[in-house]
């Protein structure tokens, strides 16, 4: 009987590691789709790997600590596997990983405060914004920080003006994917970044 055990196990063991084997050279939205069919932990063990370094440098760049920014890349982590079902694929799953990893770390910021991402975004979604004719010149201000001066510029703003700044303008996510994911439309988007700009730029002036 301790045989057969053996044998079983070593054949369940060799179709886990061609399952991870196969997993490995898909898309990570064909990955996402199989984990969540196949409830398989192993597979978000793929995900982890390759995002688990990425995540952990964007929760740095808000707490600065070593130690803090390991603890929150598992919390998020944690947290992922389980809301693995949510992602829905309207954009990539990386850009959707980095929406959930900025968030989570602004309310970690502002826990014991008032002002949430969510809250705002309310707001504004409700509101009627008009942008005006000096947004290139503010465009313009906000290109010409260094990038040393900008990293400083950043910590001195909130932490929600940082994460929508980081999301467009570091991750690099177009504008659309952004109303997608933060569901609040194009010209309340465009009001965040302008007021976000106008802080970093303000608080750049400051830095001597």
């Amino acid at each position: 009987m301790n045989i057969v055990r053996d044998i079983v196990s070593l054949l369940e063991e060799k179709k886990s590691n061609d399952l991870i084997k196969e997993a490995k050279l898909l898309t990570d939205e064909k990955l996402v789709e199989k984990i969540i069919d196949s409830e398989n932990h192993l597979l978000f063990g793929i995900l982890y790997e390759r995002y688990q370094e990425k995540v952990y440098r964007k929760c740095y760049g808000f707490v600065k600590n070593d130690d803090e920014a390991e603890d929150l890349t598992q919390e998020i982590f944690i947290k992922l596997y389980g809301k693995i079902n949510r992602f829905q694929g309207r954009a990539k799953f990386s850009t959707w990983l980095y929406v959930f990893t900025y968030n989570f770390c602004v309310n970690y910021i502002t826990r014991d405060k008032e002002k949430k991402v969510s809250s705002l975004a309310e707001r504004l979604k409700n509101k009627e914004h008009k942008l005006s004719a000096e947004e290139s010149e503010l465009d313009e201000d906000f290109y010409e920080i260094k990038m040393v001066k900008m990293e400083k510029a950043l910590e001195m703003i909130s932490p929600e003006d940082k994460a929508i700044l980081m999301l467009k303008y570091h991750d690099n996510i177009p504008v659309k994917e952004l109303q997608i994911l933060l569901d609040i439309n194009e010209s309340a988007l465009k009001m965040r970044l302008k007021r976000a700009k106008i802080k970093a730029v303000e608080a750049h002036k400051k830095i001597r």
